[in-house]
């Protein structure tokens, strides 16, 4: 039986052609244009770090210059980069904006509710507008016809999904921008956040630098014035001046009814004098503060007060020949009582920060400490000299009974040493003692007395009477204190006592 050959099928695998040389140039085209702007994107984002590194806390360079390598780089003609504040949007770096426009930028904008801007306050990350001219918004309007600007680009800058600002990008014509180009306005618009917070972290390590150096300069004044408040208070002045970017500064002391300025700082020559004028009684926002009505008191502008209006000296004073306008009023507090107040002055209507508050507060608790250590040391003072007194008095009476009892039948040196012991301890220039003889009385023992003068006293009888001190001690029995014994009308005697 015979069997037919199998038929032999060949398979022939199909394989795509080869690309043309066309199609190649066509695809190293496509990769050099891709690889060409990836550099441009990385040199740009080099750049702008650059600049972030160079310019620490100085954030307009890095504005300006993210602005100008992102319009570049996304073909956009106009831009801005704004910062927000409450409501209201502020330009801080504007790029081909007409001056005019760039300005009203800078002022701010409160963007109504369909500007673009809109969207970002309420959670979108961009807003792309193709054509500005179809927004019913009254801003916007402003842009298409003062700038021109058609297509418009508004890319968010959130930090811990709070909105911190904006940055924008806008073209002449209406020509939407790419994926791409949106992705790297949102790039720089990160390098911007990065850039905000550094300067964040460092403005508030530089303020706590300040902050704790101003108060080891205080402590310093503080330990090397013991009990002297006058440089104390001043140092602390210049340093509140200073830290708190205001113009006066005042420290009041209150004795319960009225104030007077221990201290004045940056005041003109006619505020200074009133103040030296005092003590005044305490207008009315500042004894508020002093009775611990209020805590303390921040005043946007005292013109716009009562006090000012009802003529109150002191806030007349201030607004009239300080030119002060926004004040802030901390006390000085101790337990209970209140000793007083710190108040600093801005010739500009502008709210202190918390921060500023917070500073204030901290200086008016040193110059506490510095005035309890100033009445600590006094009454320490006062009672050394009290211990030294009586330890000179007991050994001065030592001294005399020493000598009373090595001149028991002799009196004269018992009274010299009286004399001269009672001239040392009380500062006096001239003492004598005029024991009675008979009816009259003599001088037995004199010390200071001209040598002249001593002779005549001793030999001048002198009778009881009113027209010599002595004579009225005897006719009156008690201590007799004259002042001033050339202008007492009574006194006559020629030896003056």
């Amino acid at each position: 039986m015979s069997r037919s050959p199998r038929t032999a099928v060949a398979k022939t695998a199909t394989r795509p052609s080869p690309p043309s040389y066309a199609e190649l140039e066509a695809r190293i085209a496509v990769l050099t244009a891709e690889l060409h702007e990836a550099r441009e994107q990385q040199t740009a984002t080099a750049e702008v770090l650059q600049v972030i590194n160079s310019s620490p806390g100085d954030l307009s360079p890095v504005f300006d210059a993210i602005l100008e390598r992102a319009h570049t780089l996304c073909e956009a003609t106009y831009g801005s980069l704004l910062l927000r504040a409450d409501e209201t949007f502020r330009a801080r770096a504007t790029h081909g904006y007409p001056q005019a426009l760039a300005e009203r930028f800078r002022q701010g904008l409160r963007p109504g509710a369909n500007h673009p801007i809109q969207r970002l306050v309420e959670g979108d990350g961009f807003a792309h507008v193709a054509d500005l001219g179809e927004t019913d918004d009254p801003t916007t309007r402003s842009v298409v016809q003062l700038a021109g600007v058609r297509t418009s680009l508004f890319v968010a800058l959130r930090k811990d999904g709070a909105l911190l600002g904006a940055i924008t990008a806008g073209r002449v014509e209406v020509r939407p921008f790419s994926e791409k180009q949106i992705a790297l306005l949102q790039n720089f618009a990160a390098q911007a956040v990065i850039a905000m917070e550094n300067a964040r972290l460092l403005t508030e390590t530089r303020e706590v630098l300040e902050q704790q150096t101003a108060t080891a300069e205080v402590l310093q004044v503080i330990n090397s014035s013991p009990g002297n408040l006058a440089p104390v208070f001043d140092a602390m002045l210049e340093k509140a001046l200073l830290l708190c970017e205001v113009d006066i500064g005042t420290l009041w002391i209150y004795d319960g009814k009225m104030v007077h300025a221990a201290a004045v700082r940056g005041a003109s020559r006619q505020l200074t004098e009133f103040l030296a004028k005092g003590p005044h009684p305490p207008a009315r926002p500042q004894l508020r503060v002093l009775s611990g009505v209020e805590p303390l008191m921040q005043i946007p502008d005292i013109t716009k007060t009562e006090a000012y209006r009802d003529g109150d000296p002191i806030p007349r004073a201030i607004a009239d020949l300080g030119g002060v306008r926004t004040l802030l009023i901390v006390p000085l507090r101790k337990d209970d009582a209140v000793l007083g107040n710190f108040a600093i002055y801005r010739r500009e209507p502008r709210h202190f920060t918390d921060k500023q508050i917070g500073l204030l507060q901290n200086f008016a608790a040193q110059a506490v400490i510095a005035m309890e250590n100033a009445r600590l040391l006094g009454e320490l003072r006062e009672r050394t000299h009290d211990l030294e007194e009586s330890l000179e008095y007991q050994t001065a009476t030592s001294d005399v009974l020493q000598v009373i009892s090595r001149s028991t039948f002799d009196l004269q040196p018992v009274l010299d040493t009286l004399v001269q012991t009672a001239g040392r301890l009380c500062t006096a220039d001239s003492v004598y003692i005029a024991p009675r003889d008979g009816e009259a009385y003599r001088v037995a023992a004199a010390f200071g007395l001209q040598s002249a003068f001593e002779t005549f006293a001793r030999e001048l009888p002198m009778m009881p009477s009113r027209d010599w001190i002595g004579g009225r001690t005897i006719l009156e029995r008690r201590v007799v204190h004259v002042a001033d014994v050339a202008r007492d009308p009574e006194h006559a005697h020629p030896g003056g006592g």
